[in-house]
C-alpha cells in the first residue's frame, strides 16, 4: 500500500527533477546549447533510451535535429536529417501529445532508415508557444518496464512548456546579438569615416594646394608637402588601428599572452603609455577567454581613441573564486549614468558580451576623471 507519506515524497522527488532539468536549460542562451539540454533533461527526466528534437523549418525539413542516445557513428549510418512525412509531419500538425505503447505498429510509421535504432515504446509532445509550434520533443523505449505512463506524459509536457520558454528566450538573445553585430559594424564604418576619411579630404585639399604654389612659392610649397606627409601617416595609422580592431583573435597561447601581445602592439602605436598586470595562472573556458578579450580591446580602444588617455592600465586577477578584468584610464572620463556617449563607445556590446557568459560588467567613470571598465567572471 503506497501511504500518502511515499505518494508525497514522489511527488516532491517529481518536482525537483522538473526543477533542476528547468534550471539546466535555462542556464544556457546558445538555440543550439538549449536543444540539447532539452533533449538530454527530458531523457534523463522520463529515464528513456533515446530523445529527440527537431525544430521545422519552412522546406519541409527541419532547421535543427537534436539526439541523445545515439553516437556520433551510428548519427552518420542514419544518413541526413529527417523530412516532415509520416509520424513527424503527423506531430507537427496537431496540437496533442502522443503516446504509443509499439509506433512500429502504427500506420503513421514509415520511411525510418535501415540503420536507425529501434524504436518501441514512444512518447512526444510539441513545444508551443501560443499557437506556433517551435518543435516537438519525443522519447522512445523506457528503460523500466511497460512504458510511458499518462504520468510520463504530463510530465513531458509540463517540461515543454518551459522548454518552450527556454526556446524563445535563446531565440531573442541570439536575435539581440546580431544586432549588437551589426552596431559594432556600423560604428567602425563611422570610425573609418571620422578618422581615415575627413584626413584623407585633408590630404587631397593640401596636395592641391602644394600644386597650385609649386612656381610661385617653391618655400611654401615644401611646407604644404611636409603637412601632406604628416596627413598620410596619421591616415594609415587611423587606418592600421581600425584594421587591427577587426582581426579576430588569436587566443591560442591563452588569455594572458593574447592580452600582453595586445597590449605591446598598442603601447608601441600610440603615445600613451599601456601596461599590463596580470595572474599569469589565469585559465577560463575558451568561450570566455574570447569574451573577456573582446571587452578588454574594446575598452582599449574607448581610452586611447575617445578619451585620449595617457596612462591605461590593465589588470587580471583573481577574487572570490572569480576572475576579474580591469581596464582603467587617466582620460577624459563621460557620465557613466549615459549608456552609450559620445555617439556610442559600444557600451551595450560589451554588456551583451559580458551577460553571454554569466559575467558581469561595471563601468566607473566620470568627466575629467578617467574611466575604469570592471569585468567579472566565474571561475
Amino acid at each position: 500500500m503506497v501511504t500518502d507519506e511515499g505518494r508525497h515524497g514522489d511527488q516532491g522527488a517529481t518536482l525537483h527533477a522538473v526543477s533542476s532539468a528547468v534550471l539546466a536549460v535555462t542556464r544556457h542562451l546558445s538555440v543550439h546549447e538549449v536543444l540539447q539540454v532539452i533533449v538530454r533533461a527530458a531523457a534523463q527526466l522520463l529515464d528513456a533510451r533515446y530523445a529527440a528534437l527537431g525544430v521545422p523549418d519552412d522546406e519541409g525539413s527541419f532547421a535543427e535535429f537534436v539526439v541523445e542516445g545515439v553516437s556520433e557513428e551510428d548519427w552518420e549510418r542514419i544518413g541526413p536529417l529527417p523530412r516532415q512525412h509520416g509520424m513527424l509531419a503527423a506531430m507537427l500538425k496537431g496540437d496533442a501529445p502522443k503516446r504509443l505503447g509499439d509506433i512500429r505498429k502504427e500506420p503513421e510509421f514509415e520511411g525510418w532508415p535501415v540503420a536507425h535504432p529501434v524504436l518501441k515504446d514512444f512518447l512526444g509532445v510539441p513545444i508551443r508557444d501560443g499557437e506556433d509550434v517551435l518543435g516537438i520533443v519525443f522519447l522512445a523505449n523506457k528503460r523500466r518496464p511497460g512504458g510511458f505512463t499518462q504520468d510520463d506524459e504530463d510530465l513531458l509536457t509540463l517540461f515543454a512548456a518551459h522548454a518552450a520558454i527556454a526556446m524563445a528566450n535563446a531565440r531573442l538573445y541570439e536575435h539581440n546579438r546580431e544586432l549588437t553585430v551589426v552596431a559594432e559594424r556600423n560604428r567602425l564604418a563611422r570610425e573609418l569615416h571620422d578618422a581615415v576619411a575627413q584626413k584623407l579630404f585633408s590630404l587631397r585639399l593640401t596636395a592641391r594646394t602644394a600644386s597650385a604654389l609649386a612656381e610661385r612659392d617653391p618655400v611654401r610649397t615644401v611646407q604644404e608637402l611636409q603637412q601632406v606627409e604628416t596627413l598620410a601617416a596619421e591616415a594609415l595609422a587611423e587606418l592600421r588601428a581600425v584594421i587591427f580592431e577587426l582581426r579576430p583573435a588569436d587566443l591560442a597561447d591563452g588569455l594572458v599572452a593574447s592580452l600582453r601581445k595586445h597590449v605591446d602592439v598598442l603601447d608601441r602605436a600610440h603615445e600613451s603609455t599601456v601596461r599590463l598586470c596580470a595572474d599569469e595562472a589565469i585559465v577560463l573556458p575558451e568561450e570566455h577567454e574570447a569574451v573577456a578579450f573582446r571587452i578588454t580591446q574594446e575598452a582599449l580602444y574607448n581610452a586611447l581613441r575617445h578619451a585620449k588617455a595617457s596612462t591605461v592600465q590593465v589588470r587580471l586577477r583573481t577574487e572570490d573564486e572569480r576572475a576579474v578584468l580591469e581596464v582603467s584610464d587617466d582620460g577624459a572620463g563621460f557620465d557613466a549614468s549615459d549608456t552609450e556617449p559620445q555617439g556610442g563607445l559600444g557600451l551595450t556590446s560589451m554588456r551583451e558580451r559580458a551577460y553571454s557568459i554569466g559575467g558581469e560588467l561595471a563601468i566607473d567613470a566620470a568627466p575629467g576623471e578617467g574611466t575604469t571598465v570592471r569585468l567579472v567572471v566565474p571561475l
